[in-house]
């Protein structure tokens, strides 16, 4: 009796909750039917109603359509930095390019630049034998020599002084069929008469072995160099064609002083053979001698 009685009570609570839930429902219902004709019939009563629902629900709404934004940009973000990583490539590979052509037409200038200043030497002196290229050169050595393409073939003697576009380089000292050795400016057996630019002092430029020139007045005394002072050939001797730049003092001096040429051989790549200034007469021949 008391299981049954338990059976009973149970079913009615469940009785129960299906009744209150139907009349809430219906009641919601009904309610939002009124809801829903008040806000048609007169939306300025409902408003505030609809306002404060819509302040209640709009922070969720803003996250959630913040979230849906973030998520709708990952492909696009993902497109973009493919995008924007192959154009970068592409980029750095027209400007390796553009670097590349730049540097290339900035030799070419270079070089053209430094033709042309051989070529108006050329045209300006009648006595060149031969416009030859600079091979090779002595730098770390003691002794300061280059190499020149050209020998007895192309009308190269040896003692013809030797020049590039910016000043003198030094003498052919021994020669083959198609090349030459030339005893540089620097070399320590190197000596050039020369003359102070400006007042016509003359000096000595000697060779030091280092890639430099030490210039000596020639005749007087207390003499004062300073950076100012350029020198260039005098043509005393007769070998050296007088008014070829030759060097410029580098450090400040009493008698002496320290210069650097103005032809440097290791930039240069042709250069000058001419023929000497005041040739020297040759060797009288030998006497017969008696039977």
């Amino acid at each position: 009796m008391a299981a049954r009685d338990r059976r009973t009570g149970f079913s009615r609570r469940r009785q129960y909750g299906a009744f209150f839930g139907y009349v809430l429902a219906v009641a919601g219902a009904v309610v939002g039917a009124v809801l829903l004709v008040i806000s048609t019939l007169n939306p300025r009563v409902f408003a505030p109603v609809t306002m404060s629902a819509a302040s209640i629900t709009a922070p969720v709404s803003t996250g959630l359509d913040a979230i849906a934004r973030w998520f709708g940009s990952i492909p696009t973000a993902i497109g973009t930095y493919i995008q924007v990583h192959g154009e970068n490539e592409r980029l750095r590979a027209e400007v390796a390019r553009s670097r590349a052509a730049l540097m290339q037409a900035r030799t070419i200038a270079y070089d053209n630049h430094r033709l042309r200043q051989l070529l108006a030497v050329r045209d300006r002196t009648a006595d060149t034998v031969v416009v030859a290229r600079l091979v090779s050169s002595s730098p770390s050595s003691g002794r300061r020599f280059a190499l020149l393409n050209a020998g007895t073939v192309q009308g190269v003697r040896s003692g013809m002084p030797v020049r590039g576009p910016n000043g003198l380089v030094g003498r052919v000292t021994d020669i083959g069929p198609i090349a030459a050795r030339v005893l540089l400016l620097t070399d320590p057996e190197s000596v050039v008469p020369v003359r102070r630019v400006g007042d016509g002092m003359p000096a000595i430029a000697s060779g030091r072995g280092d890639g430099r020139v030490d210039i000596r007045s020639a005749e007087r005394t207390n003499v004062r160099f300073s950076t100012r002072d350029m020198f260039v050939t005098s043509g005393t001797g007769g070998l050296y064609p007088p008014g070829v730049p030759v060097a410029r003092i580098a450090r400040r001096g009493i008698d002496q002083a320290i210069a650097i040429p103005f032809a440097a051989p290791d930039s240069l790549d042709f250069a000058l053979v001419q023929r000497p200034f005041m040739p020297l007469p040759p060797p009288p021949a030998a006497l017969p001698t008696a039977p």
